[in-house]
């Protein structure tokens, strides 16, 4: 046998379970769409909060922008008030109770210096100075009388006096020329409290830095206090991130290291920037509660789609693997078993079929069951009729016209006891084959074989057309066959002969025997005859009846020999010898 090598099969394909293609394939369908939706929901839900805070952040940023403006704007007016008289020779009591009274009023204004028209000090007053009447110093070359003369108000620089308190300059000029021009150091820590009352959301906040960066206000005053470049440095950059985003709202990280969203505003007139700034986790709390909402949603909803997709998994491999297992049964022989299904789909229509499949396997086993102890019990060429007709009442017993045939080997008693057992069995199995073939090429029933003899019955169980004619030619190619193993057998030594003898006539042929053991057989006197004919034929001999031959006619050349007497028969028996053309 040949070998089959290893190395050329192809590798297997790596099996997955259904079930878990199954799963995997509905787990997807339902859970992929909640991802996609849960993951667009939460991207939108992410920009509509954040512009919903760069536009919260900016309101807030503008108004404390006016808040702050506002309370510049009202020491400017306060300041107003003191430069509307035009200035005398002498200090009006007016004007210097004016100046006092607005100490009194505006606690954020240090100091005020009124300044005449061409820029003289007229008068001086001061919460920590001595105050001073028409000290005399001159103006009119500073920035602030400049500034107030061309723009009617002028505002100065931060500075930090004693590298602390954050002071500005305020000048404002009058509406004429001669009443002068004002002049205010401010005092911007009282932006403290504007600054502390600015509130975004719970946490947030906002403070003030000057044009260069420094920190003019904020809820911690002591952070302005200080001045303290490295500490204010955080609050810069934050400004910085808001500039590079074009005045949208930028993140960054306060002086706490907080990361914080902040938004930026410039206070009108003045080189200020008011930023407000809310800590990040507070400012996206709505939609870190919507992550969160989203996210138990989503473990809910894959929680359940898992839970739906084993589910409608195990209804779809459930009947598969019923249905293998009955596949498998039947498949083993077990006929009688059902599968039972009962789903109202497919599935069920399926397993309707199979049970369907199995009922006609058990019929069909049934037959072939009933064939093959028909093969045990009867001749191969019987069992094969009833295996190709599926009916064995061709076996019943009847009457009919048949040809029975007859042949055995001459000298093969005397052979048999001289030769070896394995000699004898040799030339046994090579003459059965060589009968067996003629017999099956003529459709004829090989019954029996008895010792180195063998019977075939033509037409039956089967009828066929001119009976005699067949069994004529039958045994002529019987003759033809052996005769050629003859020849190989004599060359060995081996004594042999070959003859046949056939009758035609009435017979009474269908099964024989008990339960335990069938055999189809003919019995009659034309059975006997031809027996006899066959122990009377020699080595070569084909010899028939009358009937046979009155069958026959003219179509076969034959040879009438002398009537035989013959054991079991009263009257000699006419016999007629076939022409053969053997050993040629």
């Amino acid at each position: 046998m040949a070998r089959t090598d290893p190395v050329s099969d192809p590798p297997s394909a790596p099996r997955t379970s259904l079930f878990k293609k199954y799963f995997r394939a509905l787990f997807a369908a339902v859970a992929l769409p909640l991802l996609i939706a849960s993951a667009s929901e939460t991207w939108f839900g992410y920009h509509d909060q954040r512009a919903r805070l760069n536009d919260r952040l900016d309101a807030e940023a503008r108004l404390a922008a006016v808040k702050i403006q506002d309370f510049i704007e009202g020491i400017r007016e306060q300041l107003g008030w003191t430069v509307q008289l035009p200035w005398t020779e002498n200090i009006d009591d007016r004007q210097r109770l004016d100046a006092l009274r607005l100490l009194r009023q505006v606690p954020a204004v240090a100091s005020l210096t009124l300044v005449d028209a061409t820029g003289k000090e007229r008068l001086f007053v001061s919460r920590i100075g001595l105050n001073r009447i028409e000290g005399g110093d001159d103006y009119s070359t500073k920035p602030a009388f400049l500034g107030a003369r061309s723009e009617r108000a002028w505002f100065g620089p931060v500075t930090f006096q004693g590298g602390s308190e954050p002071f500005m300059t305020v000048a404002v000029a009058g509406n004429r020329s001669a009443v002068g021009v004002a002049i205010a150091e401010i005092n911007l820590k009282f932006i403290w409290e504007v600054i502390s009352a600015i509130r975004v959301g719970r946490t947030g906040e906002a403070f003030v830095l000057d044009g260069p960066g420094r920190l003019v206000a904020h809820p911690d005053i002591s952070l302005v206090l200080r001045a303290e470049e490295a500490a204010q440095q955080p609050l810069e950059g934050l400004r910085d991130a808001i500039i590079e985003r074009a005045g949208q709202s930028a993140t960054g990280r306060d002086t706490t290291r907080t990361t914080v969203v902040a938004a930026m505003a410039q206070i009108p007139g003045l080189d200020w920037s008011v930023i407000v700034k809310q800590p990040l986790s507070e400012a996206f709390q709505p939609i870190y509660a919507a992550l969160w909402r989203t996210g138990g949603l989503l473990i809910a909803g894959t929680a359940l789609a898992a839970l739906l997709a084993y589910w409608l998994a195990q209804r779809m491999t459930g009947p598969i693997r019923l249905l293998e297992d009955g596949v498998a049964r039947i498949g083993a022989g077990q006929f009688d078993h059902r599968i039972n299904l009962a789903t109202g789909d497919e599935f069920e229509r399926l397993a309707t079929r199979f049970n369907e499949m199995a009922g006609e396997l058990a019929i069909s086993q049934e037959r072939s069951e009933r064939i093959s102890r028909l093969r045990r019990f009867l001749a191969p060429q019987v069992a094969e009729l009833v295996d190709r007709t599926g009916d064995d009442s061709v076996l019943d017993g009847r009457r009919v016209e048949v040809v029975v045939v007859f042949c055995d080997l001459r000298g093969f008693t005397a052979f048999s006891a001289q030769s070896e057992p394995e000699t004898v069995m040799a030339v046994l199995g090579e003459y059965f084959g060589a009968l067996e073939k003629v017999v099956s090429a003529h459709e004829a029933t090989l019954l029996s074989f008895t010792g180195d003899g063998a019977m075939v019955l033509v037409n039956a169980p089967v009828s066929c057309p001119d009976p005699a004619m067949r069994a004529v030619t039958m045994a002529s190619d019987m003759q033809m066959s052996v005769q050629k193993l003859l020849v190989g057998w004599r060359a060995l030594g081996h004594r042999l002969g070959f003859g046949v003898g056939l009758a035609m006539g009435p017979a009474t042929v269908g099964r024989i025997g008990s339960e335990g053991r069938l055999d189809y057989a003919a019995i009659g006197n034309v059975t006997n005859l031809a027996a006899r004919l066959c122990a009377s034929a020699d080595d070569s001999e084909i010899l028939i009846d009358r009937s046979a031959a009155s069958a026959v006619g003219s179509a076969v050349p034959l040879v009438e020999l002398d009537a035989r007497l013959l054991k079991g028969f009263n009257q000699p028996v006419p016999v007629f010898a076939v022409v053969i053309g053997v050993g040629q």
